[in-house]
């Protein structure tokens, strides 16, 4: 027995699985497909399941400080979409919403448009050059985020580097009044999730067939015509991979507005920690987050349904 032990744990994982789905009575391949669904059961389905359930409740001074769904004192039938209700009677929420989606879209589009030039220029660079440019993208998140973001407080503040450097340089006269305003948060969240457009980009445009270019200028083709026609089109989905890696984290961002933004900084992530931490309203909060969570999946789904349909369809 022993010895069956030591010869099992010395085997390759792929033939130590192979065994464990065999004693399962499953197939290999089942296995394998199993294992990232239960991950998605375990850490995806299982909290969102508990949050949505907790957003049908009412506050009570309790705890937990939320009425239960079942037994004695469960919420009464009449009542379980009061939570979701509010979210559309309280102009609160709704501009936390509005505000929200805004900064992600435009700060999607201002990363779309800085890093598809430097992913492009990093595809196009010799092998040793390219290594050291992707070093130099990925090296900020060797760093704290939270330390990052306190960084940018002291280079925007009005004693801060910037201020300093551009009154030293004579282009203003009077300190700048950047931190604490959109414009910081702008330049938080594009600096944070800039490398998250630039790396999917980057992969896209560097397995790009460039004999494609070479034809279509040998036919007569402009660079910039050809860049139009052929580029954009076949880094489409890297396009889309990195616009959904920015805009999602983006619309539940809490640090950055709360550090940069200042107190005026009104975002849905900065709603949920409010009613949860401090008006200890944890079912308002958990419908919030649920609503914020369909708003952006159901789309993302969608999206991803009739892009497979339309791979599927015959040519």
């Amino acid at each position: 027995m022993a010895t069956d032990t030591t010869y099992q744990g010395s085997l390759p994982l792929g033939r130590q699985l192979h065994h464990i789905a065999m004693k399962l009575g499953l197939r290999p391949r089942t296995a394998v497909i199993l294992v990232p669904y239960l991950w998605l059961m375990l850490f995806f389905v299982a909290p969102f399941l508990i949050v949505l359930k907790i957003s049908f409740a009412q506050t009570i001074i309790a705890q937990p400080p939320y009425t239960p769904m079942f037994g004695p004192g469960s919420v009464p039938h009449e009542d379980l979409l009061l939570n979701y209700n509010r979210l559309f009677d309280d102009l609160l929420y709704i501009n936390a919403y509005w505000s929200s989606l805004q900064l992600a879209f435009t700060s999607t589009v201002i990363c779309l448009l800085i890093g598809y030039p430097m992913a492009y220029g990093i595809a196009r660079c010799a092998p040793t050059t390219r290594a050291l440019l992707l070093l130099a993208i990925i090296l900020p998140f060797w760093t704290s985020f939270l330390i990052r973001v306190y960084a940018w407080m002291g280079i925007l503040g009005k004693e801060g580097v910037l201020n300093n450097t551009l009154q030293a340089l004579g282009i203003i006269d009077a300190p700048l009044n950047i931190l604490y305003t959109p414009v910081a948060m702008y330049i938080g969240i594009v600096y944070t999730y800039l490398p998250f457009m630039i790396l999917p980009l980057y992969a896209n445009l560097e397995k790009m067939d460039l004999s494609l270019l070479e034809a279509a200028q040998d036919l007569g083709c402009r660079p910039w015509k050809a860049f139009c026609v052929i580029t954009i089109p076949l880094s489409f989905p890297g396009i889309i991979a990195g616009s959904l890696l920015v805009f999602i984290p983006a619309v539940g961002e809490y640090v950055i507005p709360e550090l940069l933004g200042g107190p005026n900084a009104l975002m849905i992530g900065r709603v949920v920690y409010n009613e949860f931490a401090q008006n200890r309203d944890w079912p308002m909060s958990a419908a919030v987050a649920v609503a914020i969570l369909l708003l952006l999946v159901i789309p993302i789904m969608l999206f991803q349904y009739f892009q497979n349909k339309a791979q599927e369809a015959p040519k």
